[in-house]
């Protein structure tokens, strides 16, 4: 059975959800929070894959512009985005370590992120440790 696109359906969906271009953090995490419902359904209508897939550009364009991977982020930058995106604390991300981080020092950049804390942190959030150091 081949599932076809209802454009009525379509319409009420973006009437209820109201897609935009997202210009703030807050807009950010309302379209987050959307696109995590839909990705959670068992079984997405047609109408629903178009409205995800089109706010994840949307998202997908925003945190390109707004956090500019790969031109100005920093080991810290890097790991403050992701301890916002995954709710954890400067207590969280310490207990991962046997000596406390020094948040304030990683803060002003008069301390640096060491391989053996990289490879924890890349480890932990399921990325690339060279992330979290300095070029």
């Amino acid at each position: 059975m081949t599932l076809t696109f209802n454009q009525d359906k379509y319409k009420q969906l973006l009437t209820q959800y109201q897609p935009k271009l997202i210009r703030t953090e807050a807009e950010n995490e309302e379209a987050l929070l959307v696109i995590e419902d839909l990705m959670n359904r068992p079984q997405r209508t047609p109408e629903e894959d178009e409205l995800y897939e089109l706010l994840v550009f949307l998202v997908e364009k925003f945190e390109t512009e707004f956090y500019q991977p790969g031109k100005s982020a920093t080991p810290i930058s890097v790991l403050t985005f992701l301890m916002e995106q995954k709710s954890l604390s400067k207590t969280d991300i310490s207990a991962l370590f046997q000596d406390e981080l020094d948040w304030e020092g990683l803060s002003n950049n008069t301390v640096i992120i060491t391989p053996s804390q990289a490879k924890i942190l890349g480890s932990f959030f399921g990325i690339d440790q060279s992330l979290f150091l300095e070029n």
